[in-house]
């Protein structure tokens, strides 16, 4: 009976001790877990609080009317969810009229550009001191627009788009291009020379040949929009962006480059892509000097580089790759 009594008493210390060692490894976890989570709520209190910390002041673009509905869209969003006390105001005169304000003392923090930036450009930069960055922010597809009745110009080579507008062509009327369309003067019409687009197509799809006279350039692509969508016989050229907004009042046409007709399309719009031939880059120019004077400029650039590719595709852009994103941003990054 004693012993019992003594193995009854061996067993309940026992169970005591198991008991104690379990109670304290619980308070050590719930320590532990308090401690995580108190780490945890300092942490995210001090992202609010740098959040919390909101940039004031302006941001001032201006350039190219191709950029504008990228850079516009990205504008709104960042005062709206990122930064409410900067305005960034976004103004479209045109990439070289744009280059002119931005190539000055005091100019614009960014020139966005429907091309790149032109040797007396830069040269002009230096002179002033001022330290310019490229940012390749989309890929645009320079789109031949005609009018919603128009039914036989819907699909057309290069070589004949351009012989409208070549002053030596030999093309005034459809049926020079095409001796079953209609004998009809062709409207011709396009940015002008204000526009990076402009230069773009005299430059790169022209090959520098005179153009024709006859073509009516303007300053507003809504203009252009505007006539093509009231004139049978018209057609324009311009960023697919803005066929895109448009395709209630226009048609594009798709372009043969020699493997059967491609439509202008962010499937087909690529540097190595099926539109390749009519595709190009489009940028921002940032002045680094500003962005190194004035925070809201810096953490403004950052922002659109690191959000540039999910509003490219919803304003008629097709993405560039995230490598040249990564770097745009490593380069930002470093002028903290």
């Amino acid at each position: 009976m004693k012993f019992n009594k003594v193995l009854l008493f061996m067993i309940i210390a026992a169970f005591a001790v198991i008991m104690a060692a379990c109670g304290t490894d619980k308070e050590k976890e719930e320590e532990s877990s308090s401690s995580d989570n108190n780490s945890s709520a300092e942490a995210t209190g001090k992202e609010d609080q740098e959040k919390a910390a909101t940039l004031e002041g302006s941001v001032v673009i201006d350039g190219s009317g191709t950029v504008y509905p990228l850079m516009a869209r990205i504008a709104e969003e960042y005062m709206t969810n990122e930064q409410e006390g900067v305005s960034v105001e976004v103004s479209r005169a045109g990439t070289s009229a744009g280059f002119k304000k931005f190539l000055v003392d005091n100019g614009t923090d960014f020139n966005d550009a429907s091309r790149q930036i032109k040797d007396e450009e830069a040269a002009e930069a230096e002179k002033l001191g001022i330290e310019v960055k490229e940012l390749k922010v989309a890929l645009d597809g320079l789109t031949f627009v005609i009018n919603k009745d128009n039914d036989w110009a819907k699909e057309m080579t290069p070589e004949q788009l351009i012989s409208i507008f070549l002053a030596d062509g030999g093309v005034e009327k459809w049926s020079d291009i095409n001796p079953e369309w209609p004998d009809e003067k062709i409207n011709a019409m396009g940015p002008n020379e204000n526009h990076g687009t402009y230069e773009f197509f005299y430059e790169k799809i022209l090959d520098k040949q005179d153009m024709n006279s006859s073509v009516n350039l303007q300053q507003e692509y809504s203009t252009l929009v505007k006539l093509v969508s009231e004139d049978k016989n018209g057609i324009a050229f311009f960023g697919f962006g803005y066929y895109v907004n448009n395709k209630d009042k226009l048609q594009a046409v798709n372009v043969d480059f020699g493997n059967g007709p491609v439509e202008p399309a962010l499937e087909t719009i690529a540097e190595d892509g099926d539109y390749a031939d009519f595709t190009r880059p489009v940028f921002t120019y940032l002045n680094v000097n500003h962005a190194k004077e004035k925070p809201q400029v810096l953490d403004y650039a950052i922002y659109v580089m690191n959000n540039i590719n999910q509003f490219a595709g919803e304003t008629g852009f097709a993405p560039i790759p995230e490598a040249e994103v990564k770097d745009n941003v490593s380069f930002l990054e470093g002028l903290k």
